[in-house]
């Protein structure tokens, strides 16, 4: 992964502390709960220590003694961004933003990682503590050769760079290919595939079995055997050992009874015979074609099979969960809208849709207009709730969901009175 550098400095902004006289009945004695170990230190969030910030342990006074409380450690509302948050010109809230990870904010506020500079799905960008890191997408195999972060991965496999920066594929025999659909590059294919054109690229078949490349590539095998040949009932003509004019049974037919002459007589989308001959579905299971066109027994208990298209009286689908599928939801075909949003997505529960806010988010309206419209993790007056309203006259903020806190000044905190 390569490291994109923000071309700013990181800051923490810092809020200046409110005053403990204007905070009334704002100050949190933690006496009543139990002696605080903690020392004074950075805003924090009560039961949600962060990283770098004084984060309270606490232990019981011993028998409650009233005494123990004069050791106690007091704790007020906190304006100030706990480590790594800060307040941008854009933000919404207080400490909304995460330097560490924010991509538009990346170390420093404005700073943001570039976006995708040669196309859809070639590289990502994420931040990482505060810095722009670049990863090449592998199942597009492209690379970044030029070490230049800002142009992104601009380098495709070929046979100057051949599934890595700078290796080179020399034998013309051996060019750069994909030697499997999971985009593993590299010179020449593995035995007893060869290169061939498929469209404008190169890929790797097997020249003992491909009926349109048998033997080199290019090579199709006539379906009729070249004429004047018996073809016995579902057969064809193809490839087997690198040459044209083995009989071969077409697609979902199988020679169940090893007799040449009746041809491939079963068919393979059958209850018997699904798939391979003597391939019996359990009971309650019916022979299907799956999505890629394959017999596969369907459908275990509590699926139900979801028809994708027909063929005569074979059909194509998938099985699926009513009760839990969001594009199947209830009955086949029922969609679940607004999957994915931003704010919430649709869920199917029992058979039924219906939304589910996004974590961090709420409905605190019950307008499903305006989906789930609160963002719970750094709203003040909706901090981990709806409802759950922080100190505004301290101007306390909001941090995943808690409202922050900070060591009181023991001399102001005795003058605090609670009305």
């Amino acid at each position: 992964m390569e490291e994109y550098r923000s071309h700013g400095p990181a800051h923490t902004h810092g809020h200046a502390r409110a005053k403990l006289g204007t905070l009334v009945a704002g100050c949190i004695a933690l006496a009543a709960i139990a002696a605080c170990a903690a020392t004074e230190g950075d805003a924090i969030i009560l039961g949600d220590g962060v990283a770098d910030a004084a984060a309270p342990s606490f232990i019981a006074p011993p028998d409650g003694a009233p005494e123990a409380a004069a050791d106690l450690v007091e704790y007020c509302p906190s304006d100030k961004c706990p480590a790594g948050l800060t307040t941008c010109p854009n933000s919404r809230f207080p400490c909304d933003t995460d330097l560490r990870v924010d991509l538009n904010n990346c170390g420093a506020c404005g700073m943001a990682c570039p976006s995708g500079q040669l196309g859809a799905g070639r590289e990502t960008y994420a931040c990482v503590d505060g810095r722009c890191v670049l990863s090449c997408n592998a199942s597009a195999a492209t690379m970044d050769c030029d070490n230049a972060p800002d142009n992104g991965c601009e380098t495709d496999p070929s046979n100057d760079n051949c599934g890595a920066c700078g290796k080179t594929c020399t034998d013309p025999a051996k060019p750069c290919v994909p030697r499997s659909i999971l985009g593993d590059f590299g010179c020449g294919c593995y035995a007893p595939m060869i290169p061939c054109s498929f469209g404008t690229f190169l890929w790797c078949l097997d020249p003992t079995t491909d009926d349109n490349n048998c033997g080199a590539c290019g090579n199709s095998c006539p379906r009729d055997g070249g004429g004047g040949l018996p073809q016995p009932a579902n057969t064809y003509y193809g490839c087997a050992q690198s040459a044209c004019g083995a009989l071969k049974c077409s697609t979902t037919f199988g020679d169940c009874d090893a007799d040449p002459e009746n041809g491939c007589e079963t068919t393979l989308v059958s209850d018997d015979n699904c798939g391979g001959c003597g391939v019996a579905c359990e009971a309650g299971q019916k022979c299907r074609l799956d999505p890629m066109g394959f017999p596969q027994c369907m459908c275990p208990d509590g699926l139900t099979f979801c028809e994708m298209g027909c063929f005569g009286d074979t059909c194509l689908g998938e099985c699926k969960d009513l009760a839990t599928d969001p594009d199947n939801c209830g009955t086949c075909g029922t969609v679940c809208v607004k999957v994915g949003t931003s704010t919430s997505q649709g869920v199917c529960e029992f058979g039924t849709c219906r939304r589910k806010c996004a974590q961090g988010r709420a409905d605190c309206n019950g307008n499903a207009a305006d989906e789930c419209e609160i963002d719970t993790d750094s709203d003040p007056r909706n901090c981990g709730g709806c409802g759950k309203v922080c100190d505004a006259i301290a101007g306390q903020a909001c941090v995943r969901g808690q409202c922050v806190v900070e060591p009181c000044d023991k001399r102001d905190a005795g003058a605090v009175e609670a009305r």
